[in-house]
């Protein structure tokens, strides 16, 4: 290529950016999709074999999700009220303290 000859256009370049977004989404979302599409799969598998588990099964992720939300609810944070001295500058008059009398 000589100096003055243009600069060849690149199309596909949005389309390959695209392409490399999905494919990245993709991998970094296909371990939580496949373990909750495994999870419903083994429960229906467990299921069909033996109704009962079902139940069983529905008790249980009942009381993960309530023990779950037990712990998050005593885990959140609380703000406990004080005063928080941040070195500013007062504006007006200088104000004696008791240590300056």
């Amino acid at each position: 290529m000589t100096a003055s000859s243009p600069r060849p256009s690149r199309p596909w370049g949005a389309f390959g950016a695209g392409a490399f977004a999905v494919a990245a989404c993709a991998v970094c979302c296909a371990g939580p999709l496949l373990a909750v599409l495994g999870g419903i799969g083994v429960t229906s598998a467990i299921g069909a074999l033996w109704v009962p588990v079902l139940a069983v099964l529905a008790v249980a992720a009942g009381l993960g999700v309530l023990l779950l939300r037990r712990r998050r609810r005593t885990a959140a944070c609380r703000i406990v009220p004080a005063v928080a001295d941040l070195g500013m500058p007062t504006v007006g008059p200088r104000q004696e303290t008791k240590a300056q009398r």
